[in-house]
């Protein structure tokens, strides 16, 4: 058997009762939600029972999903199956700083609601919003974005699949100018234009924040959304990738295509969902793909 990645979910795939069938089972993944509850009181509960529209709020997503997918990944490795590599999506990168050992359990959580806060402030300052684009090559949806103001390709999740961000008021025009071009455009369900200079005040801030925080070295590599490429192959400092990962582009096709040329066959997304599954089938159906989000999940994974 090859080597074996990690993928932390990120953010979208959140819904009511995420990770409570790991918390009833698993005594390591209860233990993040433990600790999430002790940094963020309520954490759990807003996990397994708040409706949809409060979980869709970033100040509260964000803690969410990264709790989820901490505990997924910390149940796997108590059933005995270890990572070689590591990699998140958006904000699943921020759990798998902890994971990996660059920030402590705490710190990460602190980290990512800190990171929720500045963005949602962010999304506040001008409203903007993200387009998925389907069935278009990313030099497409580049070329269709550059005619439009403050339109940016943030996610590069597929050969067919590119997210832009862009203000909410030229979205349909953006859907509009996809179609013609033979594509499908799909408005997402999110508060703000995510990975692009929409989010500058954020970064800012996280700027800021970082400045008090230990930084530690990574058990594993982690595949940096930024570089596609883990942290400290280029010499590119650490807190320059945290902070500036809000306000540039999501690698994800690159950083797959990279991890396979590593010798990774087998990835294991950690989390809610299975949304980084099916972009990974997407850019390579060689290699294996399993989702561990639940109990069933969790019991059905046998490598």
């Amino acid at each position: 058997m090859g080597k074996i990645a990690f993928v932390f979910s990120g953010q979208g795939a959140q819904k009511p009762g995420m990770g409570k069938d790991l918390y009833d089972c698993s005594p390591a993944a209860k233990a993040v939600f433990d600790m999430a509850d002790s940094v963020r009181p309520g954490t759990s509960e807003q996990c397994f029972s708040a409706e949809q529209e409060v979980l869709n709020r970033t100040v509260n997503t964000q803690p969410c999903v990264f709790a989820a997918d901490l505990a997924a990944a910390a149940a796997v490795v108590e059933k005995g199956i270890k990572p070689d590599f590591a990699a998140g999506f958006s904000l699943g990168e921020i759990a798998a700083l902890g994971f990996t050992g660059i920030l402590s359990y705490e710190d990460a959580f602190k980290l990512v609601c800190k990171r929720g806060e500045l963005m949602d402030i962010s999304s506040n300052e001008r409203k903007s919003t993200m387009v998925a684009v389907i069935k278009l090559p990313p030099e497409k949806v580049e070329e269709i974005a550059a005619k439009f103001e403050d339109t940016y390709p943030v996610n590069y999740n597929s050969p067919a699949q590119t997210v832009v961000a862009t203000s909410e008021e030229t979205a349909d025009r953006i859907v509009e100018a996809v179609k013609e071009s033979k594509g499908k455009g799909v408005k997402l369900a999110v508060s703000g234009g995510f990975h692009s200079p929409f989010m500058n005040s954020a970064a800012k801030g996280l700027s800021e924040y970082l400045e008090n925080v230990t930084l530690g070295v990574p058990s594993i590599p982690l595949y940096s959304n930024v570089t596609a490429k883990p942290y400290g192959e280029d010499n590119t400092d650490f807190r320059t990738l945290i902070e500036s990962q809000v306000i540039s582009p999501v690698r994800w096709q690159k950083t797959v295509e990279n991890l396979i040329a590593e010798g990774v066959d087998t990835f294991i997304e950690v989390g809610v969902g299975k949304t980084l599954s099916g972009l990974i089938k997407k850019i390579s159906p060689d290699v294996r793909v399993f989702n561990v989000e639940n109990k069933e999940t969790l019991d059905a994974l046998e490598l």
